[in-house]
């Protein structure tokens, strides 16, 4: 196929993936290029909320994700303190009938599995591993990129270069956005615990989120009830870059002490046999995403903070849009790339400032906790679920 009809995507994480499945499915041949040597089934829970959901069933993922996922009946924000049960949201049958798309819950690994099966059984998507995007240079024929392949020089020609690289983008520093991430002051911890390990209500099909003081839980079950994947953030100033350097266990129980949490939260918390930790970074948004027929997607454009759970969200947003602005211009690919920047950089900015807004809100203390909590029992869950609407509700146009 002609290099200008050949979009070339950096990264083959769940947005890299999504966007050659949806870039494909317009008519364009797709190259992916990873610079990892092989892509493993890593990372603990996700959450697909029905924005989400939709766009992944509508690529023919559904019968691929279905045997993995879990549909959480609910959500329940808890206090830390007193266990108390703060609102109920309803998910299950109630949020597929609202937003017309299923809420589910799901290990990364079987996630990205599915990406990854469906990519290489497409006829016209390309997934290229060991091979790392160094640099691109535009030319009237679309862009050139140079790679790095097996410790080899290359060079690579296509139409359009997506930049799906993540949050320490090489792609989106060559486009002049120097900026480091900027560390938001909490370090996530994330562990998978047996099922068969705990007891009663740590096992409900739900969606659990405790509020404490400097620090906060979510735990939910994946794999069809077996496991149960927990998340504890906290204030740290441990800064380390990656997601998967080891947790101490006994450090991170010190932190949830049993005068402030639980006993259920630390059974569940102690039941952990190895834990892994990651510093959270964010960046501020970008006024512009690319040049010529170059983009940014996922957390290469917006980073997002975990505290709304759309980080894989808005990457898979990402590339539905993407993918639409290219089929409807695939004769003029700049307009495109500019248009989809253009609908997509006042929506993953709202949710970017939601995430950063809830985070604040999680982890506030003394008569801030207070208030927070009469809020909530105030507010009930209809009303709780009914303010994501707009995040949970959003549709491909």
């Amino acid at each position: 196929m002609a290099s200008s009809r050949t979009v070339l995507i950096a990264g083959a994480g769940i947005g890299g993936l999504t966007a050659a499945l949806a870039i494909a499915q317009r008519g364009f041949h797709v190259v992916v290029l990873e610079q990892a040597q092989q892509l493993e089934a890593v990372g603990a829970g996700i959450q697909l909320s029905p924005n989400a959901s939709r766009i992944l069933i509508a690529l023919g993922l559904g019968d691929r994700l279905r045997p993995h996922v879990v549909a959480p009946e609910a959500l329940r924000v808890m206090h830390a303190q007193t266990a108390r049960v703060l609102a109920r949201a309803p998910l299950g049958a109630f949020a597929e009938e609202r937003y017309g798309a299923p809420y589910w819950v799901i290990h990364r690994g079987d996630l990205q599995t599915a990406l990854v099966d469906a990519v290489r059984a497409h006829p016209d998507i390309t997934l290229r591993l060991a091979t790392r995007v160094e640099d691109f240079a535009l030319h009237k024929n679309g862009v050139t990129i140079s790679v790095t392949a097996s410790q080899r020089a290359g060079e690579e020609r296509g139409g359009a270069l997506v930049a799906a690289d993540g949050l320490w983008s090489t792609v989106r520093t060559r486009l002049g956005h120097a900026d480091a991430p900027r560390f938001a002051g909490h370090t996530a911890w994330r562990a998978l615990v047996p099922a068969d390990a705990v007891t009663g209500e740590l096992r409900a099909l739900a969606l659990n989120l405790w509020f404490g003081r400097h620090a906060h839980l979510v735990h939910y079950p994946i794999r069809g009830g077996d496991l149960i994947n927990v998340v504890a953030i906290i204030r740290d100033d441990w800064r380390e870059v990656g997601w998967s350097a080891p947790g101490d266990r006994d450090e991170l129980l010190a932190r949830y002490s049993s005068g402030l949490w639980p006993a259920p939260a630390r059974r569940l918390l102690a039941a952990a046999p190895s834990w892994h930790k990651w510093a959270l970074y964010d960046r501020l948004p970008l006024a512009e995403w690319g040049t010529g027929t170059v983009t940014l997607l996922g957390d290469a454009a917006h980073p997002m903070l975990p505290y709304l759970a759309q980080g894989a969200a808005m990457a898979i947003e990402d590339a539905a849009v993407l993918a639409d602005h290219l089929g409807a211009r695939p004769d003029d690919l700049v307009g495109a790339m500019r248009g989809y920047a253009h609908a997509r950089r006042r929506r993953t900015a709202r949710a970017q400032a939601g995430a950063r807004r809830n985070g604040t809100a999680y982890h506030i203390g003394g008569a801030g906790a207070l208030l927070r909590a009469v809020a909530l029992l105030a507010m009930g869950g209809d009303r709780l679920i009914k303010r994501y609407d707009w995040l949970y509700g959003w549709k491909p146009t």
